[in-house]
């Protein structure tokens, strides 16, 4: 097969004693060993160099919001602040999406306008799929006007194709489609680099914007790469005719001159820029076609992986009659490539995850090509027209993700017209015989994210008896099923409560509540209050200031906004009342009195008082605000680490021999660090002491076996005693593997506990040893306690990888850090009976049901 660039090959990795983190913002030339939300750190800073050795003087300028894959740019960009600096790189992160886009439209005006200290500004823009959604006027306002001619866009758009931390699936592609905005969809980490470069390079030969497609698959990923500021070369074309006056921003520029402009001259000369630079090109060929497969981005990876599964490698697709195409730009598809492509072929199969793109414009461009030549195109949809998996089991569908092992049977059918073979069949068999092991009945019990120990979610999210509360987005959004009776439904970003404002005047229920958390309120949940205001409807928000965006890792807040002035502003909305329900009232109290201005009218109480805040607010005709004030648990254990928040001298414990089990501990904080103890007398609780956050929620109620101890220490537990070690063999060096082909290693476990930090470990000591590396790790809602994995690929042939992830039954270690995760479907699908080996703790950690479940058990009772 030929080699996919997701690791480098031939350049040799500096001794051990060499290497350093910051290698991979400094070293100009040979491998590195970075993970794709690095790599996009590291783009605008080689691009910066790439134009000094060209004589430009550039500078860069970012901005976006952060959300799941890119989550951790932002954080990724801070901790880089000295190497962007030196590369005169200026990151300001967006309030919303659509600002930071326009301040990235802004840095392309520059050169308009006189003082301006560099020859051009490259921008880059970066945001979740639905940020994309809510950035299209910007976007077609700024594509219109055009890129400078030195300056160029990357609009880096993060899409979380499985949804699993979002509250839809997402694809960007047909927005950008839209706003006639050229789109790259990168392989790998070593393709963010590389058509990076292509699509700023793009963007200023063609005026145009480029879109820049990841998934986690790529910007949760890490591999050992080639880094070389000279590569890739820049073809600028010489088939093409720039218009009159060029293709760069200018003006005055009238509307129709813009659309003129980007209707005849800019999108071709992208076009151009993607032909000159084969950014779409055949990677398998053969004298006598008959099959041809064409795809892109991670979908291209799947396609390598499932010819392998096959048993069809590129000397054997070439006898079989197979061409393969890889697409670095699905929109537009380039049609010369495309038809050089589909010369000779019989019938050409598109494998694109999610709806239909370059399956459309194929058709589109061969429709009106000569019959006798014509091959047949099908992708979502089979030859007799039939759509996805209603009806044939093997088309691809358009929902959900696709797996190397669903386009393995598609290409098998599609072959099975002209040449099979036993290794193929039984292959075939092999794959079905594993999907059916897996839908076996068998004890269904997961990891489902929660609360984290201490949250003040646990206390702010719960409503009176009688009322209901709407959701949004943030970590609150997971009281949908957390206490899905309380918490019902949700709204995009900035839509908080909204949904209320076309029920009431239809429902006898007189009142809702609205959850928006602190972030969201700065983003744009401040017009979604205003809304309700000028509806005149019967709502109360409860604003959850946590003081950090936890969902994403804990960043500030993008704003100034404290809570005083936050009251202030909502008063001047037209409020009718707002209340500050704190765990530290007397912050707002006392000598600190003077130095805070509230609101007029505003009362603080305590977090206890929420309840029957909460009752009389109901009562009061039009809007009402809670801003509920409690640092996020996790974030001031960071914080405490890192010695800014005084740690209380203060512990609690459960004795267990006055504990009678009855839960109530449980259903005062809902907490996970309360956990279930078996002992001779039954089942007992105790504090987790190394999860604890000290919320003390659990402590209220009526319960005698609490006992809190101030201004001393627990006293660690005694190490239990295992005999002379000195006495144990040395032990032996291991029997490596011969590592041909991908070795395939994954970590399961629960997030938050070291799963992605142990494949981290496992990928630099293989970048180390010169091997070939491809790690991908599960991010997003699985940090708040939910299920996590690490896939680790090492080979000693970099080509030697496909995928990011380890695919259906190629595991040869599983380190099951957590037993529940490891009993789950997607790691039994990695395993092979007489293949994995499997290292299990056995120590069992209880899920987040178990706090509902007591819950649950003391309310019935």
């Amino acid at each position: 097969m030929s080699a996919v660039p997701h690791a480098a090959a031939g350049a040799p990795v500096p001794s051990f004693s060499a290497v350093t983190l910051d290698d991979k913002y400094l070293q100009t030339h040979g491998r590195v060993y970075l993970t794709g939300t690095q790599a996009l750190v590291r783009l605008p800073m080689i691009q910066r160099q790439r134009d000094l050795a060209a004589g430009l003087n550039t500078a860069g300028f970012i901005s976006g919001y952060r959300g799941s894959p890119l989550g951790s740019y932002d954080q990724a960009l801070w901790k880089a602040k000295q190497f962007l600096k030196d590369n005169h790189i200026h990151f300001t992160p967006g309030v919303n999406e659509e600002l930071a886009a326009t301040a990235v439209w802004g840095s392309q005006q520059v050169n308009l306008f006189p003082g301006a200290k560099y020859d051009g500004v490259f921008g880059i823009w970066y945001g979740k799929g639905p940020g994309v959604d809510r950035s299209g006027d910007v976007f077609k306002h700024a594509n219109a006007a055009g890129s400078s001619k030195h300056g160029g866009v990357l609009l880096i758009a993060g899409d979380d194709h499985a949804c699993k931390s979002s509250t839809l699936p997402h694809q960007s592609e047909h927005i950008f489609d839209a706003a006639m905005i050229p789109v790259l969809y990168p392989t790998g980490v070593q393709e963010i680099i590389d058509l990076g470069l292509h699509g700023i390079a793009m963007s200023r030969y063609s005026g145009l914007y480029t879109a820049f497609k990841c998934i986690s698959d790529t910007v949760d990923a890490s591999g050992s790469i080639n880094i070389d500021i000279d590569s890739p070369k820049i073809i600028l074309p010489e088939d093409f005719a720039m218009p009159t006056g060029g293709v760069s921003i200018r003006w005055p520029d009238p509307p129709l001159e813009q659309e003129l402009r980007l209707q005849q001259g800019k999108i071709y000369a992208a076009l151009a820029y993607c032909r000159a630079n084969r950014l779409n090109r055949i990677t398998i060929d053969c004298d006598k076609p008959r099959l041809g497969i064409i795809a892109s981005g991670k979908s291209y990876l799947d396609v390598m992986q499932a010819l392998e599964n096959l048993g069809i490698d590129e000397r054997h697709a070439a006898e079989i009659g197979i061409r393969l195409m890889k697409v670095g730009m699905p929109w537009p598809l380039e049609p010369t490539a495309v038809r050089e492509f589909a010369m000779g072929l019989d019938e050409i199969l598109v494998v694109e995850e999610k709806r239909q793109l370059i399956e459309y414009q194929m058709k589109e461009q061969l429709y009106n090509w000569r019959d006798d030549v014509r091959p047949r195109v099908i992708g979502k949809y089979d030859d007799h027209g039939e759509w996805e998996v209603a009806r044939s089991p093997w088309l691809l569908p358009a929902a959900g993700e696709l797996t190397p092992a669903m386009i393995a049977r598609v290409i098998a059918r599609r072959i099975a017209k002209f040449y099979t073979s036993k290794i193929v069949e039984a292959r075939l068999k092999f794959i079905e015989d594993k999907e059916a092991a897996l839908e076996r009945p068998r004890a269904k019990i997961s990891r489902i994210p929660t609360f984290c120990s201490g949250c003040p979610h646990n206390t702010s999210t719960k409503v009176p008896e009688g009322s209901k509360a709407l959701a949004g987005i943030g970590c609150h959004y997971m009281a949908t099923w957390i206490n899905p009776a309380q918490t019902m439904t949700f709204t995009q970003m900035g839509g908080e409560g909204v949904p209320w404002v076309g029920i009431q005047p239809f429902t006898d229920t007189t009142h809702i509540f609205a959850n928006l958390g602190d972030g969201t309120y700065y983003h744009s949940g401040l017009l979604a209050i205003r809304a309700a205001i000028a509806a005149k409807v019967n709502i109360t928000y409860k604003i959850l200031f946590n003081d950090a965006v936890a969902m994403t890792g804990g960043q500030p807040v993008d704003g100034t906004l404290r809570v005083p002035e936050m009251t202030r502003e909502l008063d001047a909305e037209g409020a009718k009342q707002i209340v500050i329900v704190t765990d530290e009232p007397e912050k707002y109290r006392g000598a600190n009195a003077s130095q805070i201005s509230l609101a007029p009218g505003v009362t603080v109480r305590h977090r206890d008082e929420l309840d029957a805040v909460q009752r009389e607010l109901r009562e009061v005709e039009g809007c009402t605000v809670i801003v509920y004030d409690q640092t996020c648990a996790t974030e001031k254990r960071r914080r405490r680490k890192r010695g800014t928040m005084v740690n209380p001298a203060k512990v609690a414990v459960i004795n267990e021999a006055v504990c009678e089990g009855c839960g109530d501990c449980s259903v005062q904080s809902n907490c996970l660090s309360v956990e279930p103890v078996e002992t001779e007398f039954g089942r007992k609780r105790r504090i987790n002491q190394s999860s604890c956050n000290k919320d003390f929620s659990c402590v209220k109620g009526f319960c005698p076996s609490f006992v809190t101890v101030e201004g001393g220490t627990l006293k660690k537990p005694k190490k239990e005693k295992r005999g002379d070690l000195t006495a144990l063999p040395p032990i032996p060096e291991p029997a490596l593997p011969l590592a041909e082909e991908a070795w395939g290693i994954v970590v399961a476990g629960v997030g938050g506990t070291g799963v992605i930090t142990i494949g981290s470990l496992l990928g630099m000591a293989a970048h180390l040893d010169g091997k070939g590396i491809v790690t991908q790790d599960a991010g997003g809602l699985a940090q708040k306690g939910g299920a996590a994995w690490s896939h680790v690929q090492i080979a000693n042939r970099p080509e030697a990888i496909h995928t990011s992830k380890v695919d259906t039954a190629k595991a040869d270690l599983v380190i099951a850090c957590d037993a529940i995760v490891a009993a789950t479907k997607p790691t039994l699908q990695v395993m092979l009976h007489g293949r994995t080996f499997v290292a299990l703790n056995s120590h069992g950690t209880p899920t987040a049901a178990m706090p509902r479940w007591w819950v649950a058990r003391v309310t019935a009772t």
